[in-house]
């Protein structure tokens, strides 16, 4: 049963082209859009600001998911839960500001984000390692 032990390590190696692959299509999404910056700034000369900062945050998007990449390298093989919770912030005021005409989806979309935060502040409160102990008295597992 040696196939066992090697099918997480290929799955692991997929994993980790695929992510690199992501990384290369999101690098040059990321430079596309800086090209979107300068033709709106300096060529179309429009004041178009609404339009200018849902550019932004699409431009913060993929520097999240790059940096969520790239933690994922740096930290063993792991996706910190802090980072999803900043992209879905991020969508959640890109769609604020894009999609703003019905008041009723703004402020669901405005609850989404405090629900965001209140999740992203338990992170931060909560210790980083489990108890080593159970608090059932018959389980005697460990969390390593």
């Amino acid at each position: 049963m040696q196939i066992k032990k090697y099918i997480p390590k290929v799955l692991q190696w997929f994993l980790n082209i695929c992510l690199i692959v992501l990384s290369l299509i999101l690098s040059f999404l990321l430079i596309k859009e800086l090209i979107e910056f300068f033709k709106i700034l300096f060529i179309d000369g429009s004041n178009d600001y609404q339009l200018f900062l849902a550019n932004i945050l699409l431009f913060f998007l993929y520097f999240e998911f790059i940096t969520m990449i790239v933690k994922y390298f740096k930290e063993d093989y792991h996706f910190p839960l802090r980072y999803f919770l900043y992209i879905g912030i991020t969508a959640m005021i890109r769609l604020i500001i894009v999609e703003h005409d019905h008041p009723k989806d703004t402020l669901i979309y405005s609850f989404v984000i405090l629900i965001l935060i209140i999740s992203y502040f338990i992170i931060n409160v909560t210790p980083l390692e489990r108890p080593k102990t159970s608090l059932f008295p018959g389980n005697k597992t460990s969390t390593k």
